[in-house]
């Protein structure tokens, strides 16, 4: 219907037909449907980080209950086990120490009444700073030596750039625990087994493949003109890279960023393999919380929820530029 009719027809004070846009429909349908199937997935795959998180506030009859307890009474136990070193009490001893008037913290109240004793700090405690300082100098390093390589493969004309890139992809393409063994003996003569250096430059390694691959896709996508533009006002090459081309790329460096601190974080084999005590990191040590007098759940579960809160508060800062990074590229104008 014309719109000359459809006025006509309003004058005349004929009803004008109702339309459905039924690709609209259909279209918020469809939208309903797929955000229904996201809620679905989340619920499910959170459902392990809910299980764990409750698993580290249970007392050790709800986790060993059949059938399992989903609904308990909140228990410090397992943290304060996780973050100290207790002795076991007997029931005088135990009785003594309740009775006594001396000051004490509310902490090691609550587990001399459950027939232990805090005698120190727990190893979990340096262990948990080892991964905060390697991975955080392996990603910061990996990141800045990445972003710069990729630069100068995006912008430059560099002989043999295809093998190079290529040679610097192989490095993945073997799987770490492979080469544990060599770079074991390796680091025993050059005196870096037990270091923190030893780790931190294994990091790097491992993760500077990613992030020059990754970065470069990041720097191809920034249109030249922009340096140009900036070459032509005055700035140095060095300048227009800091001042134009960063702030276009740090959606890429965030998303650069948060890979390679989750690989760093998480490694297991390199960390238990090449280190004993002094730069041994939190993986390694999780599953070592056997406890005495049998396995302490709750423990294990306290522990593997702090050591993944790290890694959740760097997402979550990042989490605008995570977003942007990682559909960088696809929408094309």
């Amino acid at each position: 219907m014309t719109t000359v009719e459809s006025k006509a027809g309003e004058r005349a004070g004929v009803a004008r037909p109702i339309r459905v846009d039924k690709l609209s429909t259909t279209t918020r349908v469809a939208n309903g449907v797929r955000v229904l199937v996201v809620v679905l997935y989340a619920l499910i795959a959170l459902i392990p980080i809910f299980w764990m998180a409750s698993t580290a506030f249970k007392s050790r009859a709800d986790v060993v209950h059949i059938p399992p307890r989903v609904f308990i009474k909140p228990n410090l136990e397992g943290v304060i086990s996780l973050l100290t070193d207790r002795a076991l009490l007997n029931a005088g001893r135990q009785k003594a120490l309740l009775a006594s008037t001396e000051e004490m913290p509310w902490y090691r109240r609550y587990m001399i009444e459950r027939g232990m004793d805090i005698t120190g700090v727990s190893p979990f405690v340096g262990r948990l700073k080892n991964s905060l300082i390697i991975a955080g100098v392996s990603t910061l390093a990996a990141v800045g030596l990445g972003t710069l390589a990729a630069y100068a493969f995006s912008r430059y004309r560099v002989p043999g750039k295809g093998d190079l890139l290529f040679f610097i992809l192989s490095t993945r393409m073997l799987p770490a625990v492979v080469v544990t063994i060599p770079i074991f003996l390796m680091y025993r003569q050059v005196h870096l087994h037990d270091t923190h250096i030893g780790l931190i430059l294994l990091y790097t390694v491992f993760n500077l493949s990613f992030s020059v691959w990754l970065m470069k896709g990041f720097f191809d996508e920034i249109p030249r003109e922009y340096e140009e533009a900036a070459l032509v006002d005055g700035y140095t090459r060095l300048q227009a890279f800091r001042k134009v081309v960063l702030p276009n790329a740090l959606s890429g460096i965030a998303a650069t960023t948060v890979f390679c601190l989750i690989f760093a974080w998480n490694e297991y084999a390199f960390s238990l393999m090449l280190t004993t005590e002094k730069a041994r990191t939190a993986p390694p040590s999780i599953v070592t919380m056997l406890g005495r007098g049998g396995i302490e759940w709750a423990t294990i579960a306290a522990g593997t929820l702090v050591f993944l809160i790290p890694v959740v508060v760097v997402t979550f800062v990042l989490r605008k530029n995570l977003l942007r990074g990682v559909t960088f590229g696809a929408i094309r104008q």
